[in-house]
């Protein structure tokens, strides 16, 4: 099994990734320094203690997640649940690297592309047309569906079944956002597109949805956006040789 030095392995990532395409509010890359060498990888959606504990069960020298730590606006002080946290990778030894919207984005094994894999769309161009670098996706199916067969689907992918408003019309075109991309909602409405899916729903999205004539589906934060960072891993894994492992630590939001 290849090993890599852990500076490496991060420049590595962050050239594939590219974090350089979009204004974030985190921090991209290595979040907390480990050991030397990387041999075995875990990767997961968030950093959570329970991720965390399971990479040290593993023996993992790095950890590599959608979710990290250091987000705008929030305290610098680590004490707490984050204390917890950190103490537990750096007693470990336990590199932490953590990509947030660079993996929403990314055109090969985005949250957003690999969401569209499995839901069968053709992704067709970025939500935001002005933007390059578009988190939200706009695309098609190729025959017109139902939004009870899309629900059917949805569920079956994700293993959760979403929060639905039925405009009760054919889908054809759809846009996307995963995670926390409800506000998405206004472009595609702008857009005319026929449906659109996120993570999650805020308290407007429904009135939104119903008054703009557009179906709409919440099919989890956490569901939607297992599936980048599980493809980054396989990628790391197949084109570096390195050990990885995929732990799903469910959420139910």
């Amino acid at each position: 099994m290849a090993s890599l030095n852990n500076k490496k392995l991060e420049n590595i990532l962050t050239e594939f990734m590219q974090p350089h395409r979009v204004r974030d509010f985190t921090v991209n890359g290595m979040q907390v320094q480990g050991k030397d060498t990387v041999t075995k990888v875990i990767t997961g959606v968030t950093a959570s203690q329970a991720l965390i504990d399971a990479a040290v069960a593993h023996q993992a020298d790095a950890i590599l997640v959608h979710h990290g730590y250091f987000w705008k606006n929030e305290s610098p002080a680590i004490t707490g649940i984050k204390y917890n946290r950190i103490k537990t990778l750096i007693k470990n030894d336990i590199n932490l690297y953590a990509y947030h919207l660079p993996l929403d984005i990314h055109p090969e094994l985005g949250n957003n592309v690999e969401l569209a894999k499995l839901l069968g769309i053709t992704v067709r161009r970025g939500l935001e047309p002005w933007d390059k670098a578009s988190v939200a996706l706009v695309g098609k199916f190729e025959d017109e569906i139902t939004t009870a067969e899309l629900t059917q689907r949805i569920e079956a992918q994700l293993s959760r079944a979403p929060l639905v408003v039925d405009a009760g019309k054919p889908i054809k075109s759809v846009a996307w956002c995963t995670g926390g991309g409800q506000s998405y909602i206004e472009l595609a409405i702008e857009q005319g597109i026929d449906a659109f899916i996120s993570g999650e729903a805020s308290e407007q999205t429904i009135h939104l949805a119903r008054e703009a004539g557009m179906t709409f589906f919440a099919a989890g934060h956490h569901a939607t956006e297992r599936y980048g960072v599980k493809a980054l891993g396989e990628w790391l894994a197949e084109e570096k040789g390195l050990d990885v492992t995929f732990i799903d630590i469910d959420n139910p939001v």
